[in-house]
């Protein structure tokens, strides 16, 4: 049974400070000496990187597309262990799921399947009485949410929170807080939203105290804990990455970290762990070396295309790459680090694994994919099908190689990636928990080097 108090942090809409509320109510019951566990709906990475820097915690992604519903509550009862309250900021809008698929990893599936009350965010900046009739139709829209209460944002005075406050009377629902109309937390963003931690260090941690501060001076701490406490158990087991890996040596595999590679879901290097490797993270910004020992490597998302020239001068690092893939090591590669192993990315060279070129571009590629594993190779057997998200402005040129990495079936039918000696390179993310033995296979072949 899992009993962790827990609250859905969600909004009719993005921008409505969803990240703001919940980031800030994390750092503010983690100040009060709390354990907070933070989660993020979907498939972003960029949130749970400011919520880690609130609660000392990995923040982790619930995404019901990718993993399964059926993992949502295993996965949330593996993060949330031994904490005192978990915090689930949400995506979009609170109904807002995967394109023509009704609810499917929508705010709202996830809060039915962790039994958790809902806080709407209310963006009131433009409205006052209309604000009873948003949320009362919010919170009878589908009778198994259960919206616990409101936090008013960008209320402009006291005389706009009173009329909202006489409005929102007649709709049963309490507001649990009211944020005022200020300037933003610094929180930049650009192309592909906010900034990450990685990039921002010390301005980051400022950032989240703001926002900890802008919370707890506005919210009522006391009685969004006591609404967290009325979730009920949930008769699920947590998700457990160990297994017994095969008898042999533990390799080492090395996984891409740092600024320009920081999109990576916390269970991946448990899996691996779990599976018989040492994971020694490296920053390819800095280090002119693989770490010792390197028998696989993983090179995840981030924003490469920010950083070309300095990974480019790194020329000792780009060569000890390039040798481990030629020599015939499994190497993950997903979006980032498949425009690193391009020959060059807007003009800088790259490591020159795959014979591609990669420059930005103005069309955002963004959603679900449906995918099927078009050959073998350390990461999956042909024929394996897989749920995974893109997400990237950039483009590869050529898409595809010779042999290809994945076969895609939503929203087009089309072969993306990179399939070469024990690289499998690709713009595909996944969620590695949803199917563990991509991460034993990888780890298998790196111990049979």
């Amino acid at each position: 049974m899992v009993s962790v108090p827990r609250l859905v942090i969600a909004a009719p809409a993005s921008n409505s400070g969803k990240t703001t509320v919940a980031t800030g109510l994390m750092a503010a019951f983690a100040a009060r000496g709390l354990a907070v566990s933070p989660h993020k709906v979907g498939p972003d990475y960029i949130d749970p990187g400011y919520h880690s820097l609130a609660t000392g915690r990995p923040g982790r992604n619930l995404d019901a597309y990718m993993c399964g519903p059926e993992l949502i509550a295993p996965l949330f009862a593996h993060g949330s262990a031994g904490c005192d309250l978990a915090v689930v900021e949400g995506v979009m809008g609170l109904y807002d799921g995967a394109s023509g698929q009704g609810e499917l990893a929508s705010t709202a599936q996830v809060a039915k399947l962790l039994k958790a009350p809902v806080v709407l965010v209310v963006d009131a900046s433009a409205q006052s009485r209309s604000v009873a009739a948003l949320v009362h139709g919010f919170a009878s829209w589908d009778p198994e949410v259960r919206i616990g209460g409101v936090i008013l944002n960008k209320v402009a005075s006291d005389r706009h929170e009173a009329l909202l406050r006489d409005a929102l009377d007649e709709s049963g629902l309490p507001v649990l807080g009211v944020i005022r109309r200020a300037p933003q937390v610094a929180t930049p963003s650009r192309h592909l939203g906010l900034v990450p931690v990685a990039e921002r260090q010390g301005d980051a941690v400022d950032a989240v105290r703001a926002m900890g501060e802008r919370v707890r001076a506005g919210c009522d701490l006391d009685a969004l804990l006591a609404l967290a406490r009325t979730a009920p158990a949930l008769p699920d087991e947590a998700w457990e990455p160990a297994y017994a890996p095969a008898e042999g040596p533990t390799p080492v595999v090395a996984v891409a970290g740092g600024a320009a590679f920081t999109f990576a879901y916390a269970e991946h290097a448990e899996l691996l762990t779990a599976a018989g490797a040492e994971v020694v993270v490296f920053d390819p910004l800095r280090d002119e070396k693989l770490p010792v020992g390197t028998a696989g490597l993983v090179i995840g998302g981030g924003f490469p295309e920010v950083y070309a020239p300095e990974l480019s001068a790194n020329e000792p690092l780009r060569r000890a790459v390039t040798e481990l893939a030629l020599s015939g090591a499994p190497v993950a590669a997903e979006c980032a680090g498949l425009l690193y192993l391009a020959r060059e990315l807007d003009g800088k060279p790259m490591c020159g694994v795959l014979d591609a070129e990669a420059r930005m571009s103005e069309r955002l590629t963004l959603g679900y994919r449906q995918a099927v594993a078009v050959s073998d190779s350390p990461l999956a057997a042909a024929g394996t099908r897989l749920r995974g998200h893109e997400f990237h402005r950039t483009v590869l040129e050529p898409g595809a190689g010779p042999v290809p990495a994945w076969g895609m079936h939503q929203p087009e039918r089309r072969v993306e990636g990179y399939v070469q000696r024990g690289v499998h390179a690709s713009y595909l993310h996944t969620h590695w928990a949803a199917s563990p033995e991509v991460a034993r296979r990888f780890v298998e072949h790196c111990r049979a080097r």
